[in-house]
């Protein structure tokens, strides 16, 4: 039987991947020591089932309001006051967790994407996991058989990229703990890495803030505090110090609050006339300067339907999940405006303002609000609708700042609430530089 040339290249292509498969290919280059089989670590894909077993969450959605009851007595074991607490030590909350990518092929297809590198939006999955699991450390107590907290993420606050390409064929690995305590928030400092030419590589350097609540996650709650030891720990204590300065200073700042800068009014009012017609002088003719693109046609919507296999170990929209889905839809809107495979270079200040609910139709909103040279700077705004009352409640902003092999247009406001929407997107990309 004669086969076509196609069917011939394909069958090529199969052979030559499953002798790679069996012989260890690429992927034995990325291979690191420390995950070679039988050596006992924690695995990424255990982590959701620690954090399953520290509060007693059930694994099926049918018991799901069994196992909230349940919990709801455990706030008689909650603190009456932080003084009430031992004091932990950075090291009490220390993690690794590993992803073994190289040694486990099987692993990959989960991680991969169609340009043969990692998805980064299952590393803000895992990400999200780890600095929950890392918060449970500081605050675990042996006396008691489940944690009486539930502690979620408030707020990423940075996370650095040190490396743009991922490989997925190499060993990664994940390590962080607590640098920082409030009364009722803790922050948690996470590096990952990742193995290839005989060393690990750093890939990236992540800031989450997370807070503690009741079992009922209504009300705030005592954590365990924070005692430095050592001039390198102190330092990093006092870097979360001043993230926390920084954080409020920001706050106050907000657009949403205060009246631009002077020197912001003054760009606003020059991106205006620059977009004036000079033939007819007037306020109402508009025209859109060379090389560049309303803001208006530079954003690109999504829904979710939010089904119970994206749930948390408190029943509710994990925040991985919805970091990935915004991650994703930022990067097709950076993809579409700059022509190109956009690279990630930062994320900055992700807010969790309300947790989602199973059920909830959530709408997303990305929006290239700023760009400089070959960088461009997008919001992703998500908020629930409820189909009934058809209001819409703002549930997370996002903020990523991607780059462009080449110099991409220039986004231009068109109304006040734009150029409102510009001005945020500079101040986060300044932050990106300063950081």
């Amino acid at each position: 039987m004669m086969l076509s040339p196609r069917l011939l290249l394909l069958r090529s292509a199969a052979s030559l991947t499953t002798r790679a498969l069996s012989q260890g290919g690429v992927s034995a280059r990325g291979t690191a020591p420390d995950m070679v089989e039988g050596n006992a670590h924690l695995h990424v894909s255990n982590v959701r089932n620690r954090l399953r077993e520290i509060v007693g969450a059930s694994t099926n959605w049918s018991d799901h309001q069994q196992a909230l009851a349940d919990r709801v007595s455990l706030s008689s074991m909650l603190a009456n006051s932080q003084s009430d607490l031992p004091t932990k030590k950075m090291k009490d909350s220390r993690l690794e967790v590993h992803l073994p990518l190289g040694s486990q092929p099987q692993l990959r297809e989960k991680y991969l994407t169609f340009h043969n590198t990692v998805r980064f939006g299952r590393i803000l999955e895992d990400l999200d996991s780890l600095a929950v699991l890392i918060s449970y450390s500081h605050t675990h107590n042996e006396a008691l058989p489940r944690s009486p907290l539930s502690i979620v993420t408030a707020l990423v606050d940075k996370i650095d990229m040190r490396k743009h390409i991922i490989y997925p064929d190499c060993d990664i690995k994940f390590t962080g703990h607590v640098t920082w305590v409030g009364k009722t928030s803790i922050e948690a400092k996470m590096h990952v890495s990742q193995y290839y030419d005989g060393t690990y590589n750093p890939v990236l350097d992540a800031t989450f803030v997370m807070v503690a609540r009741d079992p009922e996650n209504k009300r705030a709650a005592y954590v365990n505090p924070l005692k430095p030891e050592g001039p390198e720990e102190e330092k990093l204590f006092q870097e979360g110090e001043i993230n926390r300065a920084r954080r409020v200073e920001l706050s106050t700042a907000s657009l949403l609050k205060v009246a631009p800068t002077a020197e912001e009014r003054n760009i606003v009012h020059t991106l205006f006339l620059n977009t004036l017609d000079n033939k007819t002088v007037s306020f109402r003719s508009r025209v859109l300067p060379p090389n560049s693109v309303w803001m208006e046609d530079a954003k690109i919507k999504g829904l979710e339907i939010c089904h119970p296999q994206e749930r948390n170990i408190f029943n509710r929209i994990f925040g991985g999940f919805l970091m990935r889905k915004a991650y994703e839809l930022g990067w097709t809107n950076a993809c579409s405006y700059g022509r190109c495979r956009p690279r990630l270079v930062a994320v900055d200040d992700i807010l969790f303002q309300k947790p989602v609910e199973i059920g909830s139709l959530l709408l997303f909103s990305s929006q290239v609000c700023y760009t400089e040279g070959n960088n461009i700077q997008v919001r992703v705004h998500t908020e629930v609708l409820d189909p009934l009352t058809r209001q819409h409640n703002t549930t997370n902003i996002f903020h990523f700042t991607f780059a462009s092999d080449s110099q991409v247009p220039s986004i231009v406001p068109k109304t006040y609430g734009e150029s409102m929407l510009y001005l945020d997107g500079k101040r986060h990309f300044n932050q990106t530089l300063v950081h």
